[in-house]
């Protein structure tokens, strides 16, 4: 039982971790939105020269939306771990006082204990520990389908680059504005990349 404890602490404090990266990418996200906002409005002030610019910036809007959005699932995939989690320990503190009647008692009491977790308990117990595995390896492939997408904002963020040196007299404003997008967007890379090696901790 010790080990389970620590199990289902090492995985509470994982599923903490995994909650605070994904604070830090809505909150990036939501950065990019704004950021996104200000410059279609920078490309309309500069007018035909600034097209693509203005187009790449409404992409990276829609992205942002997006982003925020797959963040949102994960978050309610992490809180379907906690619950799960939970379960676990009340199952391992059950699985515990089970431990004790057992051996304090004996003759048919002993054998209706044993009977009880040899067959209900121990499979209500594994199902717990199926169920978390299972929600790991979904929050895994949600974090691969997730840094997929903002290798897209990371592309649109370059294109943005490219279509700055365009802008005319407002190119240095744009070129400025392009490269807050691929830094802003390289913060939230960061932030995938750890949430994987949290995840591939426990796969």
């Amino acid at each position: 039982m010790a080990t389970v404890t620590q199990d289902t602490g090492r995985e509470l404090r994982r599923i903490v971790r995994t909650n605070e990266e994904i604070k830090r990418v809505v909150a990036t996200a939501f950065k990019i939105n704004l950021m996104a906002m200000n410059a279609i409005f920078l490309a309309k002030r500069a007018g035909q020269t600034a097209l693509g610019f203005g187009v790449l910036s409404n992409e990276l809007r829609r992205f942002a939306m997006d982003l925020q959005k797959q963040m949102s699932q994960l978050r309610e995939m992490t809180y379907g771990s906690v619950n799960t989690v939970t379960a676990l320990v009340k199952q391992a503190r059950l699985n515990r006082v089970l431990e004790r009647a057992r051996k304090e008692s004996s003759g048919s009491g002993r054998s209706l204990i044993d009977e009880f977790m040899r067959t209900r308990h121990n499979l209500v117990f594994a199902r717990h520990r199926e169920q978390i595995a299972a929600l790991n390896r979904r929050l895994s492939q949600m974090i691969a389908d997730t840094a997929q997408l903002v290798e897209l904002g990371s592309v649109l963020a370059r294109s943005a680059k490219i279509e700055a040196a365009y802008g005319g007299a407002f190119s240095t404003s744009l070129m400025q504005v392009s490269s807050d997008f691929e830094r802003t967007i390289g913060e939230i890379q960061r932030s995938l990349e750890s949430l994987t090696k949290h995840q591939d901790a426990t796969l």
